[in-house]
């Protein structure tokens, strides 16, 4: 009796608070179903695979919603998963922003809109994306800065992995007239002891990256670039072997060096045209490297009906072979 009474006074105080909240905040709700449809064909150096890809709903569909109020505000944005992929609060105090919650850091810059693989977008060749993560951040003006929750693990075979500092993530924006630049960078290490094939070590991971975007009337350009250093350690969603390894009983770094270009041209607001290239590599013993091309025409249909027919290709160099594809992402936002 007395856990009922309990329950009641609860949903009495969520019921009181709900209309005050109603009053002072604005709650806009949104959501966005996508699917992809492709055929992928690989080379016989890459599988000899060929494959009609009807993946379902994509990962990042998903359902939200953004509040206002005030000073105060936030958002929470769900996946297909079911998964959480943004929940945050947000503050004006005046002279800028503070953020805390689950978002993308300040090391994200996005260029291309390339739909294969849920959207990819080149993001993992060439492309500088560091994901969603829990942060703390603060923005002001074209600055952003934040420290978010750091990655750890052993390299090798085993080891005790320790934090010893919060991932730190910064970037820049700015824009003149027609032309919008970006750079972001972000730094984190950690330590490994009584690992059994290198003793104690340090994993240091590193990234830096910038963005140029030119609008030329209906036309635009977009580049990117990006180097850093055991960037799979760090967190870094890239196509290849990117993190660190062990050699000879001692840690051995791996570099990465990145870019992409994409050009597009709005024909109607009905249809669009554009094509990218990008090129991603990893060295540290060997090399590893991909690259990608694709070309698309994406076409509104109706205000929040999409449908983007696609085909590209990517090389994944030294001997490893190629995959061709082409189909179309079904996209509704509503």
């Amino acid at each position: 009796m007395k856990k009922l009474f309990i329950l009641f006074v609860a949903l009495a105080l969520v019921g009181f608070t709900v209309p005050a909240m109603a009053a002072n905040d604005h709650w806009s709700f949104y959501g966005s179903a996508r699917m992809g449809t492709f055929y992928t064909s690989q080379d016989e150096d890459a599988g000899d695979d060929k494959q009609v890809a009807w993946g379902g709903l994509q990962g990042n569909s998903r359902i939200g919603a953004n509040v206002s109020g005030d000073t105060v505000g936030g958002r929470f944005e769900y996946g297909s998963g079911p998964n959480l992929r943004l929940l945050y609060g947000t503050w004006n105090f005046g002279g800028g922003t503070l953020l805390v919650g689950q978002t993308y850091g300040p090391a994200n810059i996005f260029q291309s809109s390339q739909v294969y693989g849920g959207d990819a977008g080149m993001l993992n060749v060439g492309g500088f994306y560091t994901g969603r993560n829990p942060q703390i951040a603060v923005s002001a003006g074209g600055f952003k800065i934040a420290l978010l929750t750091p990655r750890s693990g052993a390299v090798g075979v085993d080891g005790d992995s320790d934090n010893t500092m919060p991932k730190v993530e910064g970037s820049y924006s700015f824009s003149a007239g027609a032309v919008k630049i970006t750079a972001a960078a972000g730094y984190q290490t950690y330590a490994v002891e009584g690992s059994s094939d290198a003793g104690d070590y340090n994993v240091t991971s590193w990234v830096v990256g910038g963005g140029a975007n030119v609008n030329l009337g209906p036309a635009y350009v977009k580049v990117g670039a990006m180097t850093g250093r055991n960037v799979g350690n760090y967190g870094m969603w890239t196509t290849g072997a990117s993190g660190a390894t062990i050699s000879g009983a001692a840690i051995e770094d791996t570099t990465t060096v990145g870019g992409i270009a994409v050009v597009g041209f709005k024909a109607s607001d009905q249809l669009k045209f554009e094509g990218g290239y990008g090129y991603v590599n990893h060295s540290a013993d060997d090399d590893d490297t991909t690259s990608v091309f694709y070309v698309q025409a994406p076409i509104t249909v109706a205000s929040g009906f999409y449908i983007v027919p696609e085909a590209g290709m990517y090389n994944y160099h030294e001997d490893s072979g190629k995959m061709t594809y082409f189909g179309a992402k079904w996209q509704m936002n509503f």
